[in-house]
């Protein structure tokens, strides 16, 4: 492993060679917190910040794909497993589903904060505890438990705009964000460990990430721009190209006398603030003239199909191009359902980070906090999502059909449970009680005729590998 290594090393080196000793960087370009890795100077610090939120509030497209990624992130269930069926286990799961559902504000509102990962690249979020005493008036430390543990009470937003610098220690590793508050410009620094720290991909550990509407930009640049030339264009072709005309005696373009320059700077105004209108309308000295000339014949360019473009582009770069199908009349539905399918395989990445970050980050130091009282867990509780896709189930019933018609399948509880899950119908019953019953109930000449000792057995473990509950 290290012969390529070695090699190039002097006996006495050799002797000295620690593997456990990290020797190399990362190479991130940063300086005193601050990142330099963006080449495009409007993409640098905080003008970004400021870029990205302009697109993401001021374009139609880029909106709606950030409000279609934010309703299916949240049509999906998040639920929490245990790591076994050890009673401290189940425990330690119900009491992280607990202090979900204590949240002020709520899981709902805080999915919300966390997207924002999205549009920025990456979000962090102050871990707030709270002794859970029970409910009072103060809403960061009312609990609405009152076991005495400690819970969160919040995961506070703290906004891109404020950050002021990324701390690092002598090994290049991140331990803290530092923002600076308005309106006083006062300067905060959280420890790393107390955050949850989301973002979209990792590259040179850069803890800002990537926003998903870097690859737009260029598109959302040059969109930009089009639309005010065509909100020009049409305002001028609406209104015709003014030319005024002075009178004989004026020359507007004598520069040496201060009547004519005065004269021509009036006359501009007057061409320059020519607007139809509920106030249109223009008051000439005698001898002068204006009139409009209209513009005639078809453009060159086509701006409205060049803005659409553009849209498609947009679209493109977050699998979301399915939204401007069957706007010029072109696309098929089987051609809908595969860009579909991608977009939702994009979006279950983004409830992959968020479920990881949580996992990771926040239940682990959760558990910790609370001392001995989860002392002997086999694990600490995961977070998982749900699909956010849901099956063709004329596609899955013939499926499902074929195997069972054909033999290779028969329907068990199991199956049952997933082919209603799949369909949105109500889940099943329990059946232990159901089982205890028809064993109870046996013909008079059944007994003495013994059970299959390991028949509950199999069904019982069954039922406790189901995931856990879901909020």
């Amino acid at each position: 492993m290290f012969d390529g290594i070695t090699n190039s090393l002097s006996d006495e080196q050799l002797s000295n060679f620690d593997i456990f000793k990290e020797l190399g960087k990362v190479g991130q370009r940063k300086y005193d917190g601050v990142f330099f890795e963006e080449f495009e100077p409007k993409l640098k610090g905080h003008r970004a910040i400021e870029v990205y939120k302009e697109m993401s509030v001021n374009d139609e497209i880029i909106g709606a794909i950030l409000f279609a990624i934010e309703m299916l992130v949240k049509q999906s269930e998040f639920y929490i497993e245990s790591a076994s069926k050890d009673p401290i286990d189940i425990e330690a799961k119900e009491f992280v589903e607990e202090c979900f559902t204590d949240l002020n504000p709520g899981w709902d509102s805080t999915l919300t904060e966390i997207l924002s990962f999205l549009t920025f690249g990456w979000s962090i979020h102050e871990i707030c505890y709270k002794r859970r005493n029970g409910v009072n008036d103060d809403k960061c430390s009312s609990s609405k438990y009152t076991d005495g543990l400690i819970g969160w009470a919040k995961f506070a937003t703290r906004a891109q705009d404020t950050l002021y610098k990324w701390n690092y220690n002598d090994h290049d590793d991140l331990v803290a964000f530092t923002q600076m508050v308005p309106p006083n410009s006062e300067i905060r620094t959280i420890p790393i460990k107390k955050c949850l720290h989301f973002k979209t991909r990792s590259q040179k550990e850069n803890p800002e990430g990537q926003s998903i509407l870097r690859s737009s930009y260029r598109s959302y640049y040059f969109k930009s721009r089009f639309q005010v030339i065509e909100g020009i264009g049409v305002e001028r072709d609406l209104a015709g190209l003014p030319i005024l005309k002075p009178d004989e005696n004026s020359d507007i373009f004598n520069e040496d006398d201060p009547e004519m320059v005065a004269k021509r700077q009036w006359a501009q105004a007057i061409i320059s603030n020519l607007r139809r209108d509920e106030l249109e309308g223009v008051l000439l000295p005698n001898g002068w003239e204006i009139e409009l000339l209209a513009s005639s014949g078809n453009r060159q360019f086509d701006v409205g199909a060049i803005i659409e473009r553009y849209d498609k582009k947009i679209a493109e770069t977050v699998l979301a191009d399915f939204i401007t199908l069957g706007h010029d009349g072109a696309g098929s539905y089987a051609l809908s359902q595969n860009k579909t399918n991608t977009f939702f395989l994009a979006i279950s990445s983004y409830l992959d980070i968020i479920t990881e970050v949580i996992n990771n980050q926040a239940i682990p130091a959760l558990i910790n906090i609370n001392g001995d009282h989860f002392k002997g867990i086999t694990d600490y509780p995961k977070m998982s999502h749900s699909k956010i896709e849901k099956r063709d189930l004329n596609e899955l019933a013939g499926y499902i059909n074929g195997l069972v018609g054909c033999g290779a399948l028969s329907c068990d509880n199991e199956l049952e449970r997933y082919l209603r899950q799949e369909a949105d119908l109500p889940d099943l019953i329990d059946q232990d009680e159901f089982y205890r019953e028809e064993q109870t109930n046996v013909e008079p000449d059944n007994e003495g005729v013994e059970n299959d000792p390991g028949q509950e057995e199999n069904y019982s473990e069954s039922q406790n590998n189901q995931s856990g509950n879901r909020y």
